[in-house]
């Protein structure tokens, strides 16, 4: 069977959103992996009866975020012991789903589950991952076209909640960051591997070489793209370091050390530092949080070699307050992170000097934040969606209950922002 060579078209459709450009949404953190959404013209406010064009209820819980290709919608699940993909239609109605595995396992309490790796699409095929290490490819019309078992492939994983990190999808490409280790620095086992979007088959790997020990070998986070001003490479984060990756070959295009010093005289080592919040990249900029009420990092995203302790590398540095688990955004002149416990730390993007530090909702935050229309949306791990007046001055616009546990991230695509609770998929619209 001869299959075309998919092409990633990250392009933002002008297909009449009031106003503004139309998304599609094709990885978790959005259609250029930073987060950000160009549609104008969205809700701001909502409830169980008020702007919600459609409710579709799920089989099983997970954290996974959807994405949308114009008028299909792909999210991971499980239902009961099965991890399945989903694909709806924007009209609220299910047209298929697909086993990719079973065997799911709950992961600390009511944290997550082994469909925890979003999916990610090019408007040809969909791509997903399941924490069980199975990766299968299909059609939009949920036709398989390949499938194959990472832990066959690169050894079995040793992590304790599951591989979490969702591929990226790039220029025919696919980019899985296989960071997990048994606490041995002599052993460790992380890796980053290129693939063949089209048939699965493995371009290259380039091991992943860290001192991390203990549970740091451990990473949830995913890795991101950078792509701005002719400039590609691929970031990952974990294992104490935050390491950058040509994709043509897998050639290592920097390194930060630092965010847990081996060896410093203020800070010692912390032995379950594990990373959950993902880099966050804009143009000549890459912002990198830590865990634990740890610091944050930007860098210079033009930068070569070794970054630890570069003066001209490194932007600037927060000591504390780094988000554990949602990623940041950044826009022309802020950097936003939303903390865990609902906290939201505004930060000068050139400098790094705090704007302002304020309390949107105290619950956990699990999802990542989206900036839309002028608006931060936070999502609540009780449903909660508190929307925030993006720049320098503090203001909630709206809080916007659905009565359903989430930890997904936002999704805006053509008008519509879809919310990915425990229970169900919804569709929010300005009615």
């Amino acid at each position: 069977m001869t299959l075309q060579r998919p092409v990633v078209t990250m392009i933002l459709l002008a297909i009449g959103t009031s106003g503004g450009m139309a998304d599609n949404w094709t990885s978790w953190r959005g259609p250029t992996s930073n987060g950000i959404s160009t549609e104008r013209n969205l809700p701001t406010s909502w409830s169980p009866d008020h702007n919600v064009t459609w409710r579709l209820g799920l089989p099983g819980p997970a954290g996974a975020t959807p994405v949308v290709w114009e008028d299909q919608i792909f999210l991971t699940t499980v239902d009961g012991d099965q991890l399945v993909l989903i694909c709806v239609g924007t009209d609220g109605t299910q047209q298929w789903s697909r086993q990719i595995d079973q065997g799911n396992q709950d992961v600390r309490g009511d944290e997550g589950n082994y469909a925890s790796p979003s999916p990610v699409t090019d408007g040809q095929h969909v791509w997903t991952l399941m924490a069980t290490g199975k990766l299968a490819c299909f059609t939009m019309t949920g036709e398989p076209v390949w499938d194959l078992d990472l832990q066959e492939r690169y050894g079995k994983f040793d992590i304790a909640f599951g591989m979490a990190a969702t591929p990226v999808l790039h220029d025919g490409r696919l980019f899985v960051q296989l960071i997990h280790g048994d606490g041995d620095p002599e052993t460790q086992e992380a890796s980053v591997v290129a693939l063949d979007a089209a048939t699965g088959d493995p371009l290259w790997q380039a091991d992943r070489v860290t001192a991390a020990a203990h549970e740091n070998e451990h990473s949830y986070a995913s890795p991101m793209l950078y792509n701005f001003s002719g400039t590609t490479y691929l970031i990952t984060h974990g294992a104490d370091y935050t390491i950058a990756y040509f994709l043509h070959d897998g050639s290592e295009a920097w390194r930060l050390g630092g965010l847990n010093p081996h060896h410093d005289s203020e800070r010692t080592y912390h032995p379950t530092l594990r990373f959950v919040a993902s880099p966050a990249a804009a143009e000549n900029i890459v912002v990198c949080p830590t865990a634990k009420n740890g610091p944050v990092f930007a860098i210079r995203a033009d930068q070569r070699g070794d970054l630890t302790a570069s003066e001209d590398a490194i932007r600037w540095i927060r000591e504390k307050n780094t988000p554990d688990v949602p990623s940041p955004v950044i826009d022309d002149e802020l950097v936003y992170l939303c903390r865990e416990n609902g906290m939201l730390l505004v930060l000068d993007r050139e400098s790094g000097e705090e704007v302002y530090m304020e309390r949107t909702h105290n619950d956990r935050h699990r999802g990542s934040p989206v900036l839309a229309d002028g608006h931060i949306y936070l999502t609540a791990r009780d449903g909660k969606v508190t929307v925030v007046k993006a720049g320098r001055n503090f203001e909630i616009v709206a809080q916007n209950d659905l009565g359903e546990a989430i930890s997904a991230s936002p999704v805006i695509s053509n008008g519509t922002i879809y919310l990915r609770t425990f229970d169900a998929l919804w569709a929010i619209r300005n009615q």
